[in-house]
């Protein structure tokens, strides 16, 4: 029922932004984090960036902090990601995900449904 779907992602050169945007449907929890995470090859899920969906607080992984904003559209039941000043070590693919809210937003062990995932690949 419920489906995470991402957008956005594509070959830019460092420096450069990309917008990605998670379409989610079928959620119906009271409250719930919203996160991106990206995955490396050969590398563990990590930790981007966060937003509760009442209330939009935020949370940031320390290497993205002053690069990435997210947001979210109530109305249109989107979660964006604004992505500015990419660097290399950006390039992976990424994942929108939802969780039940009171989890921490950073851990993905508390998220419950994935989206399939959008590339990123920054060149130098």
């Amino acid at each position: 029922q419920v489906q995470l779907v991402e957008s956005g992602g594509g070959l830019v050169q460092a420096g450069g932004s990309l917008r990605l945007s998670c379409a989610a449907s079928g959620l119906s929890f009271r409250n719930y984090n919203m996160g991106w995470f990206h995955q490396a090859p050969g590398k563990e899920r990590e930790f981007v960036a966060a937003i509760t969906w009442i209330g939009g607080t935020t949370n940031y992984a320390d290497s993205v902090k002053g690069r990435f904003i997210i947001s979210r559209d109530n109305s249109k039941n989107t979660v964006n990601l604004q992505m500015n000043s990419l660097k290399p070590e950006d390039t992976a693919v990424y994942y929108c995900a939802v969780g039940p809210y009171g989890s921490r937003s950073s851990d993905p062990s508390g998220y419950t449904y994935w989206g399939q995932g959008t590339q990123v690949t920054v060149s130098s």
